[in-house]
């Protein structure tokens, strides 16, 4: 593609805000209308409202158009995530009307397909690109009203009525106002605040937020406040059922600017002449006019078909860049969630298929599975951890891809996310269907709940959370050196013979020396053995505990014991917890949990060997780091506890190195230079 090749655009949806994108493609520099995507191919009017451009018969036709370059997504958002992906794997370009997705968590899957595919991926806040917004970063930047101290955006309007048909109150459209238009304020305050810090944006460090909802669970009216670090207080509204001045206010010690309907430059959906009010401490007005007369929404089509010209996957600032999208989208579900909005779209009896539209597949060879001593099935090489999530539209999205890889071997605890890990896996193994093909991994007995007791009455409800009859691998999460070692090997023996556990168990976070002893006490009584554990294990080897209680099995003395016992390791911060990534350093003080769990010249001596290696194999250090706890000479298997979809490939890179004995000695400090 030249710097001169029209970028030939398809529209997704032809609605009204679809008509207003095609007049902006018009009156474009860079752009052509070829082709609609329509569901109602013969509805009424659609040549006439989008003349010139071919009338394709559904989405799929338009994205398997070859001569189609990128496609503008208007549908109603819940459908944004959906075909954003699905048109990146179809190697179209995508500009996706606001909001991007119904969460952050939707917007980097979306980004995560688009990196893959390298095509080019950008909200549609239409007037970030406009001249106006530019402008008004420029005087925030001169300092004409001092310092920023506060920022007050609405975007509010009533609609003539309740209407339960109308998109904007559809529970199963994710309406109300908070998605629809309150990512106008809060992508403005960012923008602002950011401008004040001299910076491209700013992230708040508080968020604060309300919402009535009305009869449809949707928000009617919502407000929030954001705190910046440096003191900017924020404070944005919206709403769909109440009229509001919608003038954009930003306060400062020398005086404040106010700028009316700023997302449509003080205009209309054709043109906005961009008018900024100054207004000095003594009360003296001055308007500021860009007099901008060109269409719009020309404006995004160029930055899009500028950066799509020069291989850019994302806006150019002042556009929204993905770390922007993202931030924003993170305000809007901290908001949400404060209010107590999810929709029903969103929750897992709703939610059947993956973020891309399809059924869960099965099948993956990118994890390989294993067999571990006790269990009945085999088990993936790595184990997921996805303590962060809350919700089961965002946690899902990681645990099909894990499981679309390979994977099936997953890890929970009693005391996780106070239960929801266990809630969020439970519905997802009953909402695809795959609880028989997979491997769980549950904990109890929690410090300072550490009785035996206890196990029985956790794992009740370690069950019920989970939906399912039986465990597969069991872990004590904490050791209880003042109860007899024989008392907690009854506890869970119990279990097995109730068919609660169907596999291993063991401690997480033992000792050598209790576990000895509770297997010669099983083998005594005639109780199943503990059979694993779930210790701290990796290349650097942790000096001082993370938490209270925690265990490491990473010395020379437990490397032994573990191989003569061959006893299964699920190993917890495989990875250095960010020691083998350019957060550790010799000269890297600032982070506090890394220089006193890990920094010692003995680990540093095993980074260095890391990075080397890394280096020879294409591969970064904290690969050869995961690399290493798959390659010991004992059942060894890491968590791994990715947040995004990027980390999980990321991590899944390690997976294709094949260290042998010499390079483990050589890692580990102790022999010849690896081959």
């Amino acid at each position: 593609m030249t710097a001169t090749t029209p970028i030939r655009w398809g529209i997704l949806g032809p609605g009204s805000i679809a008509q207003s994108f095609a007049g902006g493609v018009a009156d474009s520099r860079t752009g052509k209308l070829v082709a609609i995507g329509a569901r109602n191919p013969a509805k009424p009017g659609l040549a006439e409202s989008f003349p010139g451009a071919r009338i394709l018969d559904g989405y799929d036709a338009l994205l398997a158009d070859p001569d189609v370059d990128a496609v503008y997504i208007s549908i109603p958002h819940p459908g944004h995530a959906q075909w954003a992906i699905k048109a990146a794997e179809a190697g179209k370009h995508v500009l996706c009307e606001k909001p991007l997705a119904l969460t952050a968590f939707e917007a980097d899957a979306m980004m995560h397909a688009a990196r893959k595919a390298g095509t080019f991926l950008g909200e549609a806040f239409m007037y970030r690109l406009h001249p106006q917004t530019l402008k008004l970063v420029e005087l925030i930047r001169s300092g004409v009203i001092g310092d920023v101290r506060m920022i007050k955006s609405s975007f509010g309007f009533a609609m003539p009525r309740f209407m339960p048909e109308h998109r904007l109150y559809a529970n199963d459209l994710a309406g109300g106002g908070i998605l629809d238009v309150g990512g106008y304020p809060v992508s403005m305050v960012r923008l602002i605040a950011g401008a004040a810090a001299g910076k491209p944006f700013a992230e708040p460090d508080k968020v604060v937020g309300t919402a009535h909802l009305g009869q449809s669970g949707v928000d009617e009216w919502a407000s929030a406040l954001l705190h910046f670090p440096g003191g900017i207080v924020a404070e944005v509204s919206c709403s769909i059922s109440l009229n509001q001045d919608n003038v954009l206010r930003i306060l400062g010690t020398k005086g404040r600017i106010e700028v009316p309907d700023f997302w449509f430059a003080g205009g209309n959906r054709d043109v906005g002449l961009g008018q900024i009010d100054v207004v000095a401490s003594d009360s003296t007005r001055e308007t500021i006019s860009v007099n901008e007369k060109r269409h719009v929404y020309s404006f995004e089509v160029d930055a899009a078909g500028e950066a799509i010209r020069a291989g850019r996957q994302e806006f150019a600032w002042p556009g929204m860049a993905w770390a922007e999208s993202l931030g924003t989208l993170r305000v809007l579900d901290r908001w949400r969630a404060a209010a107590g909005l999810e929709y029903g779209i969103e929750k897992a009896q709703e939610r059947i298929n993956t973020i891309s539209g399809r059924s869960l597949r099965s099948g993956g060879t990118a994890i390989a599975k294993r067999t571990i001593p006790g269990l009945s099935k085999p088990a993936s090489v790595v184990a997921l951890g996805f303590e962060d999530f809350r919700t089961f539209s965002s946690g899902s999205i990681l645990l099909d891809a894990f499981f679309e890889a390979g994977g099936n071997l997953f890890d929970t605890g009693y005391v996780y996310g106070a239960g929801y890990t266990e809630k969020l896996l439970g519905e997802w193994l009953k909402n695809r269907g795959v609880r028989a093909q997979s491997v769980v991994i549950a904990k109890g007995a929690h410090s300072p709940l550490c009785y035996p007791d206890v196990i029985g009455k956790q794992l009740d409800q370690s069950l019920d959370r989970l939906e399912t009859d039986h465990v597969d691998v069991y872990f004590m999460h904490r050791d209880n050196p003042d109860v007899p070692v024989g008392e907690f090997v009854d506890a869970m023996d119990r279990e097995v013979k109730a068919g609660r556990i169907r596999g291993p168990f063991g401690g997480s976070n033992w000792t050598m020396e209790r576990m000895d002893e509770a297997i010669a006490y099983a083998e005594r009584t005639g109780k199943q053995k503990p059979g694993a554990l779930s210790n701290n294990f990796s290349l650097a080897e942790m000096l001082e505990p993370i938490w209270a209680g925690c265990v490491t099995s990473s010395t020379d003395t437990w490397k032994a014991w573990l191989t003569s016992r061959q006893m299964p390791n699920f190993a917890w911060s495989s990875q250095g917890r960010g020691f083998f990534t350019d957060r550790a350093g010799r000269d890297r003080l600032d982070n506090e949990e890394l220089v006193r769990v890990w920094y010692s010249e003995r680990n540093f001596g095993r980074r260095d060997r890391a990075i080397e290696l890394a280096a020879r194999l294409g591969k970064s250090p904290i690969h050869v780091a995961l690399a290493y706890v798959l390659a010991q000479p004992f059942p060894s298997i890491p968590l791994i506890g990715p947040r995004t979809l990027d980390e999980l490939d990321d991590s899944l890179r390690a997976l294709d190195i094949k260290l042998s004995r010499a390079d483990l000695e050589w890692l580990d400090g102790g022999g010849l230079r690896a081959a």
